[in-house]
């Protein structure tokens, strides 16, 4: 029993006969803590049931838990590939007791594991235990038959875990073996601790204390069990090696690089090999749990642990795409302990062409600036941090991978510069901002606020209320009153207009009163509470204190509330469509349309279009209600409610749920995952049911930016209104086209292939008459000037990217001369391509040619390489002088 999956299923089996329940590993996004990056240890989804706050059907569990630590507070980034055991993926085998059993029990499970099934020499093993922890000392002398210098006491944090400053708490052993006198170092708590002789692979906690606040604490009643093991560490032990990257799991994926990378590793090279097969799992794993590479939070981390490995991958020599090569090996290795990789491969792996295609052309650029502005430092100096950050912020190289080129010439990056030149950039960002007429109308919202307090928001109950005005400002300022004719901003104590927030447009409508009617043109917040409406009086004055009837525009709000809630729909159809990685990246709501802004790697086809929008119209068609509850947060998230990684919640939300789950085909399932079709925390209004939304139109799809989709919708009259025009618009088509509406797409078709092909015969006669012709001899189509064959030629309607082409067929023909073509274009404007055949480039320099006729043409300059240069101008009528230009210098030339 050696291999990783083999000894997976050992420890959980051996758990689930000592009545453990096998539970799946949790997503490495958590659903329970929208605080935390990753999921980085096997008790996260178990987080509420340690405190109390949740209620399992079992008191025992076990799981392999994929875990990431690569970001924040556990970041292992910088070391992997480096060291034997450092990684961003790693799996956490662990058994849990929910106030069951304790310290013996767990004990005795470990020692058994470890002994029984594992076969691990007694003598080769050896525990730490908390300092005044008598009782766990004294249990493994009893289980173990460990003498006092097996068992070493430990009184730092290393062996007391806490979940925080407040809550569940208690000491830790932790399970040791000696790999041998062969690697250095000493056992725990000796000041050779850190060498690699002695290996932690197992730390069994004793969660038997509540942290009151620092220093004052109080027994559990009944004490619980988090216990977490190494997989890779236990798997190096198993397999008789010392580093995790010599186990089979790693030797198979490492085996796959070499291959994509046509190279086998050598000793210089193979970190290069460790950080590729260690970030593949990570990024694999990552987008089959919905995270995509991204500019911020998750996506950001995702995307630096991906751009690290494909750093390593071009240090291999590979300069194509190459980690998306990979993905059919990891699937075949661990998708059948982990289902979700095999769901998603053909995601994962366009996810990483697609990055690693972009990637490129920032590496490159980036490389090139590194090696030049590092060219004199030696081993032991730094890259100052003004270098590094103008590679972050000017070409988009992030830190550590500056800081990953450069440790192999053991060169370090001054990080504190670095952070001083982030620092300034900030605050001359604040700066700006801080002294324009923004800004210094923002500052008056404070002092309103602190007088007035927040507004009271009616909007979700009615669209009519009364209210007190309780603030007026104009251009900036507080006011007494705002005049007929005049606009300005009003605050009242409550309101039913919807402040724009969430994507959501603000209200519209009126404020009304005795004599006095305002038009309500935008509704906005200020300082997250105080509701600001921006009005223009049309009779009347308003002034602080006037009792006013405040009533949002009800056909306006109406439509928004379905294309809100059609919203919702849409979120979840895309990601029953397209894949749990389906993740909001912005919207907005408006009484006309909506667009949805989300993760996803590639283009939507027609096919995935339509089959969202037949989704979320199947929903629409049950009429089911839409309900809203209020709810604390950790019961909303637990119930299944999606929430937005980062979002700042309060303790109390609002959780919208909408229609019946239904199939791809838009069949209603009589048992699915949850009772809802769609449940979100969300702020804004709704319809009531989801049958008034009418219909949903998907009108369009479209790219915002790397990794981030659009698609925009209708609905109701506003779908209708768009399918009638589209309708009368692919009427006229036909007519133009003099066909049937449904033969329409066919006939265009046609007519611009016909057209492709017609233009193609067109550019290849226009190559030909610049050529020369198609019969000509090579003497008629050139001249000699200075003793060198010249092929000069104008050619019209041609553009600057075939000019290049044009050359290099000018000088095979030529065989050995050179070649002036200029081009000119529909507009006027023309190219100047001069090519040098390779004999003549130590005489003849292209670039000193093309520059003596550049100015002819209005242009500035040109350049390129001695064999082959370019330049353009805004005047055509030019051509003929600049080539005599060329024709002067070439006869002037020695």
């Amino acid at each position: 029993m050696s291999g990783v999956n083999e000894i997976r299923s050992t420890f959980l089996d051996y758990f689930a006969k000592a009545g453990h329940s096998v539970q799946p590993s949790s997503s490495l996004v958590p659903k329970n803590d929208p605080t935390l990056m990753f999921t980085n240890a096997g008790m996260v989804q178990f987080k509420n049931v340690f405190t109390g706050v949740e209620k399992r059907p079992y008191t025992r569990a076990t799981t392999a838990q994929k875990c990431v630590r690569a970001g924040g507070k556990h970041n292992d980034l910088d070391n992997v590939g480096y060291t034997a055991r450092h990684h961003t993926f790693f799996e956490m085998l662990g058994n849990f007791s929910f106030g069951d059993y304790f310290k013996a029990e767990a004990i005795e499970l470990a020692w058994n594991l470890i002994t029984r099934e594992f076969g691990l020499s007694k003598d080769r093993l050896l525990v730490t235990v908390y300092a005044d922890d008598d009782e766990a000392a004294g249990l493994w002398r009893k289980i173990a038959g460990f003498q006092d210098d097996k068992i070493i006491r430990i009184g730092t944090s290393d062996n007391f875990w806490q979940m925080g400053d407040t809550g569940p708490c208690g000491p830790c052993s932790e399970i040791f073996i000696d790999q041998g006198p062969a690697l250095q170092g000493g056992p725990p708590g000796s000041p050779e601790e850190d060498g690699d002789r002695f290996l932690e692979f197992w730390n069994l906690v004793f969660m038997q204390y509540e942290q009151i606040e620092p220093g004052n604490r109080l027994a559990l009643p009944r004490p619980s069990i988090d216990t977490g093991m190494g997989l890779e560490r236990i798997a190096a032990i198993l397999q008789g090696v010392t580093s995790n990257y010599d186990t089979d799991l790693f030797r198979t994926l490492i085996d796959a690089v070499s291959h994509a990378v046509g190279r086998a590793p050598e000793p210089g090279n193979v970190a290069s090999y460790r950080v590729i097969a260690d970030h593949l799992r990570a990024a694999a794993f990552l987008v089959a749990d919905g995270v995509l590479p991204g500019n911020e939070g998750r996506g950001y981390v995702l995307r630096r642990i991906m751009r690290r490995a494909m750093r390593h991958a071009e240090l291999l020599g590979s300069r194509d795409p190459m980690m998306f090569r990979l993905v059919p090996t990891l699937v075949r290795e661990m998708g059948q302990a982990y289902p979700e990789l095999m769901r998603a491969e053909s995601l994962i792996g366009e996810t990483l062409r697609l990055e690693e295609t972009r990637f490129r052309r920032t590496l490159e650029r980036g490389l090139a600036i590194l090696d030049t502005e590092s060219r004199d430092l030696k081993a032991g100096q730094n890259l100052s941090g003004e270098t590094a950050f103008t590679l972050y912020d000017t070409y988009g190289f992030p830190l550590d991978l500056t800081q990953d080129a450069l440790k192999s010439r053991g060169i370090g990056v001054d990080t504190a510069a670095f952070g001083q030149a982030m620092e300034r950039q900030r605050q001359a960002a604040r700066a700006a901002w801080s002294g324009s007429g923004e800004a210094a109308t923002e500052t008056v919202w404070f002092s309103v606020k602190e007088r007035i307090g927040a507004t009271e928001f009616l909007g979700y109950e009615t669209e009519q209320a009364e209210g007190i005005v309780t603030a007026l400002l104009r251009e900036g300022s507080e006011v007494e009153a705002i005049a007929a004719g005049e606009t300005g901003l009003v605050l009242v104590n409550q309101t039913p207009f919807y402040a724009e927030s969430g994507g959501q447009v603000g209200d519209t409508g009126a404020i009304l009163a005795g004599g006095l009617r305002a038009q309500v043109k935008a509704t906005v917040k200020k300082l997250g509470d105080l509701f600001v409406h921006h009005v223009t009086v049309a009779e009347g004055r308003l002034t602080i204190g006037q009792a006013v009837d405040l009533q949002v525009d009800h056909v306006r709000r109406s439509a928004i509330r379905a294309n809100h809630s059609a919203t919702h729909l849409l979120h979840e159809a895309l990601r029953q469509v397209l894949g749990a990685h389906v993740a909001q990246k912005g919207s907005l709501v408006s009484p006309d349309r909506l667009r949805f802004d989300f993760s996803h790697p590639k283009p939507m086809d027609e096919s995935e279009i339509r089959a969202v929008e037949d989704i979320a119209n199947a929903v629409l068609l049950q009429n089911a209600p839409v309900v809203t509850k209020l709810m604390a947060v950790d019961e909303a998230i637990e119930s299944g409610a999606r929430a937005l990684f980062g979002e700042k919640y309060g303790d109390e939300v609002r959780v919208v749920s909408m229609g019946r789950p239904v199939d791809n085909a838009g069949s209603e399932l009589r048992e699915g995952r949850l009772p809802n079709f769609s449940i979100e925390l969300c702020g804004g209004t709704h319809a009531d049911r989801t049958g008034d939304i009418g219909v949903i139109s998907v009108v369009g799809e479209s790219a915002v930016g790397a990794g981030v989709r659009r698609i925009e919708a209708m609905t109701a009259n506003a779908a209708r209104r768009h399918r009638a025009e589209e309708s009368r618009t692919l009427g006229a088509l036909a007519g133009l086209l003099k066909a049937p509406v449904t033969d329409a797409p066919e006939r265009l078709t046609t007519l611009l292939e016909d057209r492709r092909r017609l233009e193609r015969e067109l550019a290849e006669a226009r190559k030909k008459l610049a050529m020369g012709g198609g019969s000509g001899t090579q003497e008629e189509a050139a001249r000699e000037v200075n003793g060198v064959k010249l092929m000069a030629r104008v050619v019209e309607g041609v553009e600057m990217r075939d000019l290049k082409s044009l050359a290099d067929e000018g000088k095979t023909r030529l065989g050995s001369g050179i070649v002036a073509i200029v081009g000119v274009a529909a507009d006027g404007k023309a190219g100047l391509v001069v090519g040098v055949t390779e004999d003549l480039t130590e005489r003849y320099d292209a670039v000193g040619l093309v520059r003596a006729g550049a100015g002819y043409l209005g242009g500035k300059g040109g350049g390129g390489r001695r064999d082959m240069a370019q330049a353009g101008g805004p005047n055509g009528a030019g051509a003929e002088a600049a080539l005599a230009a060329i024709v002067d210098a070439l006869a002037a030339a020695a």
